[in-house]
């Protein structure tokens, strides 16, 4: 029997024949990436499991002290071996790692331990890394998958924004989410024939989305603008946030989320913030500087295609969210969302979302650091923004995670009839 700590290769011949299951990180986007991947001849699959028995099942074969986003991403992944949808012996789970000071770049580590507790441990664990942590004789990632695969998160970020803006406006209800679906679809046929890869597909695909968005009849609603913070899983996620857009929907507001591709671009950023500060390699900073600059290019693309629709909210650039940053946090540090997290807050707020969510998921140190740690520089610079921190964890309570969230909305509703 294999030891618990030594990874099973994942072969050619299981490239041929397994299921590699997923996550939901990210609304949208997964769907996106998982088309790259089968282009590839990967069969990736994206598990949408929620509810308390997948926590149960993460608290059952993991401790119950590791960070609540671990809890919720290998809970969904080993719930999909135990609960008869899937073979597990034609099944491998792929987990993506940052690589630095993170608890996620031990939770392939604490998945095969999992397995192990199962009677599982013949599952093979993949690590998907920038980093390149681990490699495998069947499954291998080169330059043109990755920049294929970001790209797809830019056409997921688009969705992501123009959808949050139409929804708490949309005159015919469910029209925003046909037409999210709809935009999926077609980005995923456009993968299946062979295009939506290049810069002309690109800006192409971009205008369309926004076309589609503008064409959703709206009505006029008074709405207070929500901005959403925090730990990249609980951020984004439903199963880590409690349905925290949802709620934020019956609450009567039009919240708005950072794009997926900002965070693959902090940390290009940090690969020349750690050569300056921490002498890694100067090769390792070219290369950022290279991905950074690509990434920011198809920036550019995204808010030009805004441009012809002033109703919309545009991002800002990457730069000057870094320029932002600055004002709050040093930009050596970087552990976690780091100096990213103040420096969207600090967007949204600019932007007119100053009643600002940070998630914070229990046992994320780096992400309560530049969190809740940012707060005072945060009201010293926005006096006026309404900042409120909100933990998830396992044992935390919906209600009253709703209730501190309506206390907020209380307090933004007296300041408006202040100031009126």
């Amino acid at each position: 029997m294999p030891k618990t700590n030594a990874p099973i290769d994942f072969t050619l011949e299981m490239k041929r024949d397994y299921t590699i299951i997923a996550p939901d990180i990210f609304p949208i986007h997964m769907e996106l990436v998982s088309e790259v991947f089968r282009m590839y001849g990967y069969k990736l699959k994206v598990v949408h499991y929620s509810g308390k028995e997948v926590i149960d099942t993460g608290l059952k074969y993991l401790h119950n002290d590791i960070c609540y986003p671990a809890i919720c991403m290998l809970g969904q992944a080993l719930y999909a071996l135990e609960c008869g949808d899937f073979d597990p012996r034609k099944c491998a789970l792929i987990q993506f790692q940052t690589g630095g000071g993170c608890r996620a770049s031990n939770y392939v580590l604490l998945l095969r331990k999992a397995l192990a507790k199962m009677g599982m441990d013949y599952v093979p664990v993949i690590s998907l890394s920038l980093s390149g942590l681990e490699h495998y004789s069947g499954f291998k990632i080169n330059h043109r998958m990755l920049f294929e695969g970001l790209r797809s998160l830019l056409y997921g970020d688009m969705i992501l924004l123009l959808k949050n803006q139409v929804l708490p406006y949309e005159k015919n209800p469910g029209e925003t989410l046909r037409v999210k679906d709809e935009c999926v679809r077609r980005i995923t046929d456009e993968f299946r024939s062979g295009r939506g890869t290049s810069t002309k597909d690109m800006r192409r695909i971009l205008r369309y989305i926004v076309k589609a968005f503008d064409a959703i009849p709206v009505v006029e609603r008074r709405c207070k603008k929500v901005g959403i913070v925090g730990e990249i899983y609980v951020k984004y996620s439903s199963l880590g946030n409690n349905g925290l857009e949802d709620f934020l929907l019956s609450q009567g507001c039009e919240y708005m989320v950072p794009g997926v591709l900002g965070f693959f671009q902090f940390m290009f950023a940090n690969m020349s913030i750690e050569y300056r500060y921490y002498g890694t390699t100067f090769k390792k900073a070219v290369i950022g500087k290279i991905a950074e600059k690509i990434t920011f290019n198809w920036e550019k693309e995204l808010i030009e295609a805004l441009g012809p629709y002033p109703r919309f909210t545009t991002p800002n650039d990457f730069n000057q969210v870094k320029e932002l940053a600055s004002k709050v946090v040093d930009p050596g540090v970087k552990m976690g969302e780091g100096w990213l997290l103040p420096g969207e807050a600090c967007e949204l707020i600019e932007k007119g979302y100053d009643n600002i969510i940070c998630a914070q998921p229990f046992g994320c140190l780096p992400n309560h650091i530049v969190g809740k740690g940012t707060i005072r520089r945060l009201r010293e610079l926005y006096p006026n923004a309404n900042i409120f921190p909100v933990d998830y964890d396992s044992g935390a309570s919906k209600v009253n995670q709703e209730n501190r969230i309506k206390l907020m909305l209380a307090i933004a509703e007296d300041k408006e009839s202040k100031s009126v």
